[in-house]
């Protein structure tokens, strides 16, 4: 995975996105899920254009059920955003840039 990118897990989720002082996408995805690989170079490449105005990492479901469940988390990759330590938005399957830009944009 990208150095622009945070691995977030059960252990250290809550603490990432509460104390996030700028939005934060969280993208739900597995190893085998072919979608979630392609979903990972555009959520590097807008980390790195976005970076200090953003916060993206990923979050394996296989290994965290956890936050799998508590994100009612059905169908992946599922990209859900969060704006003050809030859940605001959520969308399910591969997103181009631009709509992830967009939808960031709405954030502000």
């Amino acid at each position: 995975m990208s150095e622009n990118l945070v691995t977030f897990t059960e252990a250290n989720f809550e603490e990432e996105i509460a104390n996030s002082t700028v939005p934060v996408i969280v993208d739900f995805w597995a190893e085998w899920c072919g979608p979630c690989r392609m979903l990972t170079p555009i959520l590097d490449d807008l980390a790195k254009e976005k970076a200090g105005a953003v916060k993206i990492g990923k979050v394996n479901v296989d290994e965290n059920p956890g936050l799998s469940a508590k994100f009612n988390v059905r169908s992946i990759p599922m990209l859900a955003f969060f704006k003050d330590g809030k859940q605001v938005d959520t969308v399910v399957g591969v997103q181009s840039k631009d709509a992830l830009a967009k939808r960031l944009a709405a954030l502000a």
